[in-house]
């Protein structure tokens, strides 16, 4: 029994093998991450400076109510350094775009979260506030409602949900983690849907949890709570900002795979 037990303590299971895509974007987030601290420790120890030591130095880690930290300027998100070296050539090639400021580009991202349940039960929101801010890494605001429903006890004025808009370098970087290290953590993906595009080059997609991303610790999550990704482009037309989306690397089902789906539903 003895050298059983010691046969089962030696037999480990295997760690799933990491693509080159996923570590190298795991050491981006792992790098911003700590950038950002040390940019909010030298905030805080200069601020407790010009007070003339009345108070201790704030430490690196920064709280729920504050501003994010800004990215140093000398931090370019990896995906963006994709974007003007691969992405844009092969757009000006594919389109016989001549003017580079004529690429089409992403401008923003808003991630949004309904909680019509929030209404009755008030922890849902404060968690997925909490939960919205920990993924964007940008302070998430409240959503209220704009007019009164009866049938759904509904007044104006009411919190039922929250959402965050990035750009710049927080905008790429968050893009950079959604498509390498959220979208293939989703439970039976068979691809993003091609028809998410609303006539003008922006794209909507929905995650049926918040769990996908890793900044997230599955273990104490007390709501499972869905949201939605909108991205906006510049590109005016679905066509150029569907290639753009695809160069970036947004897994979009086939045309195959697409007419299947179709015709088991």
């Amino acid at each position: 029994m003895a050298k059983d037990k010691k046969d089962d303590k030696k037999e480990k299971p295997a760690k799933a093998a990491k693509s080159p895509d996923q570590i190298e974007a795991e050491k981006a987030a792992k790098a911003a991450k700590k950038a950002e601290h040390a940019a909010a420790s030298k905030i805080g120890g200069k601020g407790a400076a010009q007070q003339g030591g009345g108070e201790k130095p704030r430490s690196g880690k920064r709280e729920a109510d504050e501003p994010p930290a800004p990215f140093p300027s000398e931090y370019t998100p990896r995906l963006l350094q994709q974007y003007r070296k691969d992405v844009a050539p092969a757009l000006m090639k594919d389109f016989s775009i001549e003017n580079k400021h004529a690429v089409p580009t992403v401008t923003k991202v808003v991630l949004s979260m309904g909680l019509g349940k929030a209404i009755a039960e008030r922890p849902r929101l404060e968690a997925a506030i909490k939960e919205l801010t920990s993924i964007a890494g940008q302070k998430a605001v409240v959503c209220r409602a704009k007019k009164s429903v009866s049938n759904f006890k509904l007044r104006e004025g009411m919190e039922i949900g929250a959402k965050v808009t990035l750009r710049g370098r927080r905008m790429w970087e968050f893009l950079d983690r959604l498509i390498i290290l959220a979208i293939p953590r989703v439970k039976d993906f068979r691809g993003l849907s091609p028809t998410g595009f609303d006539g003008r080059g922006n794209y909507n997609m929905g995650l049926t949890e918040q769990t996908v991303f890793p900044e997230v610790n599955a273990d104490v999550v007390t709501f499972h709570q869905g949201m939605n990704i909108t991205i906006v482009t510049d590109a005016g037309e679905d066509k150029s900002a569907h290639a753009l989306l695809k160069h970036l690397g947004m897994p979009f089902r086939t045309a195959e795979a697409q007419a299947a789906i179709r015709k088991a539903g």
